[in-house]
């Protein structure tokens, strides 16, 4: 009798745990329903709400007004810092560049013909692993590694620079890499003996040779900007006077190197940690630096290499401003003196479009200096085309002396 009482107790307890079970369990879609019913109610209160208290709605408006106020105001500010961030960019003018680069080009590479990948078929290595890229739209050679290269010349192991020369090129600087830097040596590494030279540092904001160092203007060691781009970099010596340019200014001005220059090495940096590879390209060196006026005197005119164009076209690049403001200056200092302004171009190309390119940038170069203040009737222009190289469009110094523009006295 008791075994039966026991089993009925236990099963009156489990049929009334099913039951408080089964009146607790409610169907998830009728909670997804009166949750939904919910806020539809809700929103309907709002309203009823709004349309029986103006002061209500008033608020809720002129809360939603503040929000959107408030969201205008943060955008404002973002383009208020966008503003600031580019206001510490430096502004390039170069009306004061006075870098003239030597008239007769000894060794010029624009990457022109080199294939992507492969090593830069007019340099050496000394150590590293550099090829042939792409940056954007330029070619450019790549540092793989921190690599040194060097021009690959015939008897290279023998001094080849001249007493006077100039160095160009242009190189490529990362936004956050503010200690990224480039170095040249002025001597072979890989072919000549040491010789006892500083190294020059190129960071995007100065330049630093041994004990010398230079700033470019508006950047110190305490206002880093945030600047991603291209440098160029120009570098002359006359003797015993090394000058250094960085874009439009000269932050190095050496009036006693006291070792002769012999080569030229090219060492770029490779941040393995950001993954980022040092570029340079449009790299040129030429001899002579006699000066502007004196070279008229002797030869009836001045034949500038260095004013430079875009490819194909006759828009100046801005590195051309150092010959013409010396000519701008020595025509203001010298108003007697009268050009006839000549354009030539190398042989690549169709015939007559070089023609018309060459009229073209001696029209440019003319329209430039009477910006200047130059009255326009000291001048003439003249376009020969290709049709009077002064040196073989065989190899690239060739091409590169031919293209150019003179100055002739008239």
């Amino acid at each position: 009798m008791k075994t039966r009482l026991s089993l009925f107790i236990v099963l009156v307890f489990s049929l009334s745990l099913c039951t408080v079970t089964e009146a607790q369990i409610e169907n998830p879609f009728k909670k997804i329903k009166k949750k939904a019913e919910r806020e539809a109610n809700k929103k309907v209160d709002e309203e009823v709400d709004k349309a029986f208290d103006p002061d209500k709605k008033a608020k809720d408006d002129e809360q939603k007004s503040e929000q959107q106020q408030g969201q205008q105001e943060e955008k404002a500010d973002a383009e208020t810092q966008a503003e600031s961030k580019e206001s510490k960019k430096p502004e390039l003018s170069w009306a004061k560049y006075d870098f003239v680069p030597g008239e007769e080009v000894f060794f010029e590479d624009n990457l022109e013909g080199e294939e992507n990948g492969e090593f830069p078929s007019r340099w050496d290595i000394y150590s590293g692993n550099v090829e042939n890229a792409k940056l954007g739209d330029d070619k450019v050679i790549m540092f793989r590694e921190d690599s040194y290269i060097m021009p690959y010349l015939e008897n290279a192991d023998k001094p080849y620079l001249p007493d006077v020369f100039t160095l160009e090129f242009d190189c490529y600087f990362y936004e956050e890499e503010n200690y990224q830097n480039y170095t040249v040596l002025l001597y072979d590494k890989l072919n000549q003996k040491w010789i006892d030279i500083p190294e020059l540092h190129i960071y995007w904001n100065k330049a630093v040779m041994s004990r010398f160092e230079g700033w470019y203007p508006g950047a110190n060691i305490s206002t880093y900007s945030k600047i991603e781009g291209w440098r160029h970099v120009s570098i002359s010596f006359n003797k015993r006077v090394l000058k250094v340019y960085l874009d439009d200014t000269r932050l190095l001005n050496i009036p006693n190197l006291k070792v002769k220059p012999t080569g030229v090495s090219l060492w770029g940096e490779y941040n393995q940690y950001n993954i980022q590879s040092g570029y340079i390209k449009n790299i040129r060196l030429a001899k002579g630096g006699v000066k502007l006026y004196d070279k008229m005197m002797q030869d009836g005119k001045i034949v500038a290499t260095g004013i430079r164009f875009d490819v194909g076209k006759a828009t100046l690049r801005p590195e051309s401003m150092g010959i013409i403001n010396t000519i701008a200056k020595m025509m203001k200092e010298h108003p007697e003196i009268k050009f006839s302004i000549e354009g030539h171009t190398d042989d690549d190309g169709d015939l007559d479009a070089n023609q018309k390119l060459s009229e073209e940038r001696a029209k440019t170069v003319m329209d430039k200096l009477v910006s200047m203040g130059i009255s326009a009737d000291r001048m003439s222009t003249k376009g020969f085309g290709e049709s009077n190289p002064i040196a073989t469009n065989n190899t690239a110094e060739g091409k590169a002396n031919n293209r150019r523009v003179e100055f002739v006295k008239i």
